[in-house]
């Protein structure tokens, strides 16, 4: 009996050990098949670069303000239509040409610095914007105080 125990151990042993390497294997042949450098064929109808750094601006504002209140105090609010329209193009061109500029990776790394630039520019033009109507309303607030 003991025997038979011994034996089973062995070759439960034996099968953990080819599974660990079969599963190694398979993870190599994994990772080396993702890390290809495909570059997909530029569409006939390619966006712009500088466009696409502004029409990704906008697609990633409106996907934030998609769950804010809007004027209306509405919520969920799908703004992308809206967006594709301001640039005249439909869905289909942004996704063939988003999948383009991914596929180069040093480029879309340089387009999402351009993003980045503008979404700063934007938030520093906002606050200024808040800033001025911050202060006209104090303005008016300590007139209104003053004369009275």
């Amino acid at each position: 009996m003991d025997f038979l125990m011994s034996l089973q151990k062995e070759r439960d042993s034996y099968l953990i050990d080819k599974m660990k390497k079969l599963s190694l294997l398979f993870g190599v042949l994994l990772m080396s098949s993702c890390t290809s450098n495909t570059i997909f064929e530029k569409p006939e109808d390619l966006i712009p670069k500088d466009t696409m750094a502004f029409l990704l601006t906008d697609l990633y504002i409106a996907s934030t303000a998609q769950f804010e209140k809007n004027l209306q105090l509405a919520k969920n609010v799908n703004y992308m239509p809206l967006i594709y329209n301001k640039y005249g193009i439909d869905s289909t061109r942004y996704k063939a040409s988003n999948l383009y500029y991914v596929s180069i990776v040093d480029e879309y790394d340089e387009l999402l610095k351009l993003v980045n630039a503008n979404l700063k520019e934007r938030q520093k033009t906002l606050e200024e914007a808040q800033k001025k109507n911050k202060d006209s309303i104090s303005n008016s607030i300590l007139q209104n105080l003053n004369q009275k």
